[in-house]
């Protein structure tokens, strides 16, 4: 069984603007704000890609420590998966 990889919704637009980002999603009509970290996420899913890949995008943007980018990732993806601005896929 493969891992699941992530991906942005297709009805989710995204707009960075000055170190943060906005997201629309077109069908629920709701916005929400990202910070730096969740922006360099929901830029790392223009291409779907796996849990291990979008810690390592952490990891290569902060200093921090592979515990703290795991819990950051998976805190941001539970919450855009609830609120359907990231998907899953198999």
């Amino acid at each position: 069984m493969s891992e699941p990889k992530y991906l942005r919704h297709a009805e989710m637009r995204l707009t960075a603007l000055e170190g943060e980002g906005v997201v629309l999603h077109l069908r629920s009509r709701r916005y929400f704000s990202v910070n730096e970290t969740g922006l360099v996420l929901l830029e790392a899913l223009k291409e779907p890609r796996t849990f291990d890949e979008l810690v390592a995008a952490i990891l290569s943007e902060y200093d921090v420590s592979p515990e703290t980018a795991i819990e950051t990732t998976r805190e941001f993806l539970d919450h855009c998966v609830a609120t359907a601005v990231v998907e899953t896929s198999e």
